[in-house]
């Protein structure tokens, strides 16, 4: 699990289970992307205003591809915002 914290000790994370965020304070969880099977079952990542990753056969691989993403284009943005900012 990846947390990018800023100086002002405002973390930004992609939501797993892995650790009880709500032991960090005051959440505010938004929708980044969904993953949704196509008419023939295929598999397909939408990013929020980003490009639609897919087909996968198993949804899995369209879960891991949509983290791999979102890791790369928005939490290590977030974090360079911050620090450049």
């Amino acid at each position: 699990m990846t947390l990018v914290i800023d100086p002002a000790g405002e973390i930004t994370t992609i939501y797993q289970e892995v650790l009880d965020l709500a032991a960090l304070g005051v959440q505010r969880i938004e929708r980044a992307s969904h993953v949704e099977p196509d008419e023939l079952g295929q598999w397909w990542a939408q990013i929020i205003d980003g490009p639609k990753l897919g087909p996968y056969a198993l949804r899995s691989e369209a879960l891991a591809a949509e983290v791999d993403w979102l890791l790369e284009h928005r939490l290590n943005q977030v974090g360079r915002r911050r620090h450049d900012g």
